[in-house]
């Protein structure tokens, strides 16, 4: 048997919860609240599911109030968007944008191109979280979350933003090694202890011996005690490569690592509302080809 959702009794239902009870949704509204508790009433009935526990004070969501609220919340708002766009002609990106991204992508080039966009797009309100672990897009409800080489995930779409790789440097006194001589390095807090790096230069792969001074916890640490003269560093193209140009840094070649990818990931089963497509214009205007140079020019 076909069963057919009441799009207007689940806007009901939504209404109810957000308001947490029967008499402010029907204030808020200006609709009876005899009206709003039968057509909940009615909902229940025909999902054969108890969405609230009714109090004597106030209404609680069930656990299945509380996944339906949770699961049409945002597919209601995006419809009201859609309709709105629709009826204007335009589909002009509005409302809130919540997006989660790495901390070094945050502090290198996230608050400009957050600038850009709110200049270019004032009727989007723009909350950027920044974060290098894994979140729950929906549960923590962000529409768009940038990661660099994302595992796997069948519940979400994507595309990569920008490519990059890692290169040894060091600061021009500090002398490329020759043999088994250990040169001094910095290091990532939470790499795991290595006392050989493989290098490629000029079509040549070699290896250097490699002897651990200092650990930091960040890449622009790392860099900056690089400069400092503190030892050699192994660090992305985008983060260097002014300082390669400049002199500042002298590159001794580029890591046996895998390629760096930063991501631009968002829900697979939600319509690509026109806040997400156009940040992701955004990104694609900022770094057409994604190559780790584009990165560097942007920062600088």
């Amino acid at each position: 048997m076909e069963h057919f959702v009441d799009l207007a009794a689940i806007a009901d239902f939504n209404l109810v919860a957000k308001h947490g009870g029967f008499g402010r949704a029907a204030r808020q509204s200006g609709r009876p609240k005899a009206t709003l508790s039968r057509r909940i009433a009615e909902l229940e009935n025909s999902l054969q599911l108890r969405l609230f526990e009714r109090g004597a004070r106030r209404l609680v969501l069930t656990e299945e109030g509380e996944a339906l609220y949770q699961r049409t919340a945002t597919l209601l708002t995006e419809l009201d968007e859609t309709v709105l766009a629709i009826s204007s002609g335009v589909a002009r990106p509005r409302g809130r944008l919540r997006i989660s991204a790495p901390l070094l992508f945050c502090q290198l080039a996230m608050g400009r191109l957050a600038a850009e966009f709110a200049i270019k797009y004032p009727d989007v309100q723009l909350d950027v979280i920044s974060d290098d672990q894994p979140v729950d897009m929906v549960d923590q409800g962000y529409d768009l979350v940038i990661r660099v080489n994302p595992a796997p995930d069948e519940n979400l779409y994507g595309r990569p933003i920008l490519h990059d790789r890692l290169v040894v440097v060091a600061h021009p006194d500090l002398q490329r090694p020759s043999g088994d001589v250990p040169v001094p390095v910095v290091v990532r807090g939470f790499e795991k202890p290595t006392t050989v790096w493989q290098l490629t230069s000029e079509n040549v792969t070699f290896s250097i011996a490699v002897t651990p001074v200092l650990a930091l916890s960040s890449m622009i640490m790392l860099r900056d005690a690089v400069r400092a003269g503190a030892g050699a560093g192994l660090l992305p193209v985008s983060l260097v490569n002014q300082d390669i140009q400049s002199g500042k840094l002298v590159c001794w070649g580029e890591a046996d690592a895998a390629p760096i990818e930063l991501w631009a990931l968002y829900p697979s089963r939600r319509l690509l509302n026109a806040r997400v497509s156009a940040f992701l214009e955004h990104l694609k205007a900022a770094f057409p080809t994604g190559e780790p140079e584009e990165l560097a020019a942007y920062i600088q």
